[in-house]
């Protein structure tokens, strides 16, 4: 995470008296904001929330963090106030992350199915050999990559696999890390690799993978990423879903850092990455807005409802692109106008990736293999209407759907829809197709594939075959 110029001397002596630059641990719990007797009922289903917040600020000059402080503070008490039970944890070890985030697996092996659960870490995080590193306050983001690799919690391994799956409810994880070389920032650093979520899971990224985040050189500020995140968690009103939430706060730090007046800035404007497989949309608050103090929601006329519920269902992006405009422009003061807002915008990349000459799917191909065993069946049906608004990994399961069928239109079916995965962003997608083209001897497009995984930041294992050239 390259920090922004600033006056060193000042933001040291400043963290250093907030005891912020301590080599020990700082572990604490924040409780949840209670609404009533619907937040603290532990029967009803998303009720039950926990978070854990790391934040490593802690690194030797010029790599250390101030704004990882405030990041942890802030989040933790917008999460609280979304009926979240946080554990903050500042300056961890390599030792001491690797217990921290073991106690919080097991905790999350000891909730309820329907539990929400929240990972949050804040500081130097890196990519050596595929695997993206979350880095031990202390250590040094430039030492040699097997120092780093001893020094390190591996993501994919120790976190997103060793969660238990969550199909019932929602599993979040949380990076604003990247690679921390200023003179990489402009170019083509060593970010974080792209992943997939596990089911029931959403990871997120404050950029996009292989592009590095920036942090500002002020204790009293946050992040851009966290910092969006904190103001839209405050400010969102509970019906919003964090599927929803979270591709608000991409739209928000991609307008934000594009219209910045500092012209570096715009040119390290980022993209953050999302990784969704939730299989049922989880609300920001389940209790009735009176009970948090918040004004009562405006209820929807029958046909504003039942406009909304089109939307819902709609699985082809030119028609639920014309639903979206329709619905915004009949109804803009609408509770569920945010989020129409968020599906016009995927439906527009979507339609825009089905334009290209190159990317060979059709209306007729936005249809489900058959048969299906019913829960699949609805499972895929809901991965079908979220391709429909851009979601790449929910494209990139349809199209290995159509590749179990075995068929010669099931084949065809898996190829257009890898591709459109790949135009929305998908570089897992697109060096799965990299490997088909190799089955069937077409080297030029294997090659073409795989350079378009590296372009959007993937960077496959080398268990898959492949050697970095």
């Amino acid at each position: 995470m390259p920090q922004l110029p600033g006056r060193r001397s000042a933001l040291q002596t400043l963290l250093g008296l907030a005891g912020v630059l301590s080599v020990a641990p700082l572990v604490f719990r924040l409780q949840p904001a209670r609404a009533g007797n619907v937040a603290s009922n532990s029967a009803a289903p998303y009720t039950h929330r926990l978070a854990l917040l790391i934040g490593n600020g802690d690194y030797p000059v010029p790599h250390d963090l101030p704004p990882i402080h405030k990041n942890v503070m802030d989040l933790g008490e917008a999460l609280a106030f979304r009926g979240f039970d946080v554990t903050q944890a500042m300056n961890l070890d390599e030792s001491s992350l690797q217990t921290t985030v073991n106690e919080f697996v097991k905790r999350v092996e000891q909730a309820p199915p329907n539990a929400v659960t929240l990972f949050y870490y804040a500081g130097h995080g890196l990519q050596v050999d595929s695997n993206n590193l979350l880095l031990g306050s202390g250590a040094n983001p430039t030492a040699p990559r097997r120092d780093l690799l001893a020094r390190s919690l591996v993501l994919q391994q120790k976190l997103l696999a060793a969660l238990p799956p969550r199909p019932q409810a929602l599993n979040i994880t949380v990076i604003d890390a990247c690679r921390t070389d200023l003179r990489n920032a402009l170019g083509d650093g060593e970010g974080l690799n792209q992943v997939e979520a596990p089911v029931g899971s959403l990871v997120c990224f404050s950029t996009g993978a292989g592009k590095p985040a920036v942090s500002p050189a002020s204790a009293d500020q946050n992040t851009f990423y966290t910092g969006a995140l904190v103001k839209l968690l405050r400010e969102s009103e509970g019906h919003i879903t964090f599927n929803d939430l979270f591709r608000m706060v991409k739209e928000d730090v991609e307008n934000t850092m594009l219209k910045h007046p500092l012209a570096a800035i715009r040119r390290l404007a980022q993209n953050p990455f999302i990784a969704d497989n939730a299989r049922v949309q989880v609300p920001l608050t389940v209790s009735a807005p009176a009970m948090l103090g918040l004004p009562a929601l405006q209820p929807m006329s029958p046909q504003e409802e039942a406009d909304w519920l089109a939307i819902q269902s709609t699985q082809w992006p030119v028609d639920l692109l014309r639903l979206c405009q329709s619905f915004l422009t009949s109804y803009p003061n609408s509770i569920q106008a945010k989020s129409v807002m968020v599906y016009q915008a995927g439906a527009q990349q979507a339609l825009s990736v089905l334009r290209n000459k190159e990317v060979k799917l059709f209306k007729t191909s936005f249809v489900l293999p058959q048969p299906l065993p019913s829960q699949l069946q609805v499972d895929a049906g809901a991965d079908l209407v979220r391709a429909a608004r851009g979601d790449k990994d929910a494209a990139a399961r349809i199209a290995r759907l159509h590749r179990q069928a075995d068929t010669e239109q099931g084949q065809l079916r898996y190829v257009g829809w890898l591709q459109y995965a790949g135009g929305l962003g998908n570089g897992i997608a697109c060096y799965e197709l990299a490997l088909y083209y190799r089955e069937v001897a077409q080297p030029l497009l294997a090659a073409q594939a795989e350079a378009q995984a590296r372009q959007l930041g993937y960077s496959p294992p080398r268990a898959l075959g492949h050697a970095r050239k």
